[in-house]
């Protein structure tokens, strides 16, 4: 079992195949510089389609439609894992926001639709995909447990607690920020990681993009919620150390009890009280 994990964090998207070769460039870059894994950011193989309440049918696939096929193809020829993502149509045909973690031989891992939705000027995410149905889990990676949240996900700490109590030992979570809110998403990300023992990556979507408005670094906390890389390059590779972990379990606040099945009684609580 690996001790580190080196993970290679791309701030840059893809929206046309005519930047899928630029992807192979960064996938192969990063492969030699030692990572196993690679994460992009929100809704990276799309323009921020969210940027106006326009909604077309071309933005949004199949499961296992074309920008997903493209992300296997990219991962297996490099020989890495890859988290990307698209706008899906799930089961019931709802068009949603989904991760999407490829293996390195190209075979789809896990998925994860965006559970919480925004709806203002320049991110008017309703208006193009419903809310997730489901709660995050973790998936076992090489070894490695992964959880998934992507951007206003983390803004509400239930999800990321339920990944805690699964023992997710690294939390990717791409997003599409702004500078301007760029403080307030540094300090919700630490505190995450410090409250869920665990690494925590945000890539986020770069800045310059014509009607876009994103662009703010891409980050790394370990689990004592210590900024581990701060960076608006198009590549970086971090080391995710699991004797880190190890140290933070043991300390406070790593080693309190997840009172589970309480908050449940409590959240169930509140919901029968609407009702009444």
């Amino acid at each position: 079992m690996s001790h580190t994990l080196r993970l290679a964090l791309i701030t840059d998207v893809f929206p046309s195949p005519v930047d899928y070769p630029r992807l192979d460039e960064r996938l192969a870059a990063a492969v030699e510089q030692g990572a196993t894994l690679a994460a992009l950011p929100e809704l990276p193989m799309h323009r921020w389609v969210p940027a106006t309440k326009n909604a077309r049918d071309e933005d949004a696939e199949e499961p296992g439609g074309p920008r997903l096929r493209a992300l296997c193809e990219a991962a297996q020829r490099h020989g890495i894992a890859l988290l990307g993502g698209s706008i899906e149509k799930d089961t019931a045909g709802r068009r949603v926001n989904a991760a999407l973690l490829v293996d390195a031989e190209g075979k789809l891992a896990a998925r994860y639709h965006k559970i919480h939705l925004p709806a203002e000027e320049g991110f008017w995410e309703t208006s193009h995909y419903e809310a997730g149905t489901l709660p995050p889990e973790v998936v076992e990676l090489d070894a490695w447990k992964l959880g998934m949240q992507i951007c206003s996900d983390i803004n509400r700490p239930t999800a990321s607690q339920l990944l805690a109590a699964q023992g997710v030992e690294l939390l990717l979570h791409p997003r599409a920020t702004p500078p301007n809110s760029y403080r307030r998403w540094k300090r919700v990300l630490g505190a995450t990681a410090i409250m869920s023992g665990c690494y925590l990556a945000s890539i986020n979507r770069p800045g310059g993009r014509v009607g876009e408005d994103t662009g703010a670094p891409s980050l790394v906390f370990d689990p004592f919620g210590e900024v581990v890389a701060e960076t608006d390059e198009p590549l970086v590779v971090v080391p995710i150390e699991r004797d880190t972990l190890r140290t933070a379990r043991k300390e406070y606040p790593g080693y309190l009890d997840f009172h589970d099945g309480l908050y449940a009684r409590g959240w169930q609580a509140m919901r029968r009280s609407g009702e009444d």
